[in-house]
């Protein structure tokens, strides 16, 4: 197999990392030869440090995920913390994940406060889950998951004339061992809305699916995620690009350790 280092997800053609504060101190992106780091909203205590920021703003360009509901990122409300954030420091907007909104922040309506939001920010990214035409009426470069339609959708979002960029996340595991690419994506394939319903509800959501459910659970994988040998992946990322797509960001799925070796 081939080495991997710090080069390699640049050489598959991934130029920009993202990154989860809750399992990696972000500064250790800096052996990283890519463009751009996103760092993921876990949580008001789990965003980094201005000065964390500002130094990774030196190598990088750097985004930061804001949750356009969440207090003190709302635009239309608190948004004391959006306000901290160095201005070297870009912004992913998003709609934000249930899981980190409590119940009087899922009510509020997105559309004013991601228009607000854009409307005030320098060139943000617009994350398109779950919201996909609003993000495409707000503009801007559109951040999206990876999934089995998006060749055809970006496609045919060219073909319609959108010209605006499209990024385009999923997770990425470089190597071919089954095992390793199950245990380090496949929880997250298993909460796609199609692997789902196909999994039977006391499957692992890991290595130790066996049978039907495994091969299931690995076709999710490589639907979901860029899974596989540098060779395979490079390949996945061209076909990505000859559709459309401008950028490709991965987020380590085995953290950044096997690519810093």
């Amino acid at each position: 197999m081939t080495a991997l280092t710090g080069a390699t997800l640049t050489d598959v053609g991934i130029d920009a990392v993202a990154l989860k504060p809750t399992e990696v101190a972000v500064e250790r992106a800096r052996g990283l030869a890519v463009d751009t780091v996103t760092i993921d909203f876990e949580g008001r205590e789990h965003v980094p440090d201005p000065e964390t920021l500002r130094t990774l703003a030196e190598e990088f360009e750097v985004r930061l995920t804001v949750p356009v509901r969440a207090d003190g990122f709302d635009p239309r409300g608190n948004q004391r913390h959006r306000q901290a954030l160095p201005s070297v420091v870009r912004e992913v907007l998003v709609a934000g994940h249930q899981a980190y909104l409590d119940e009087d922040e899922q009510k509020r309506a997105v559309a004013p406060r991601l228009s607000a939001a854009a409307a005030s920010a320098d060139d943000p990214w617009i994350g398109t889950e779950g919201i996909e035409r609003l993000a495409l009426a707000i503009g801007g470069t559109q951040f999206e998951l990876l999934g089995p339609g998006t060749v055809s959708s970006v496609r045919a979002l060219r073909e319609a004339g959108v010209s605006d960029s499209i990024a385009v996340y999923a997770p990425v595991v470089l190597s071919t061992d089954e095992s390793t690419v199950l245990d380090s994506v496949g929880e997250y394939a298993a909460r796609r809305e199609p692997v789902r319903e196909r999994l039977p509800e006391d499957a692992p959501r890991d290595s130790g699916a066996t049978g039907d459910a495994r091969s299931e659970l690995l076709r999710g994988c490589r639907a979901y995620g860029l899974v596989g040998g540098p060779e395979t992946v490079a390949d996945r990322v061209e076909r990505l690009r000859s559709a459309g797509v401008d950028r490709i960001v991965g987020y380590p799925a085995r953290g950044l350790d096997p690519l810093l070796e």
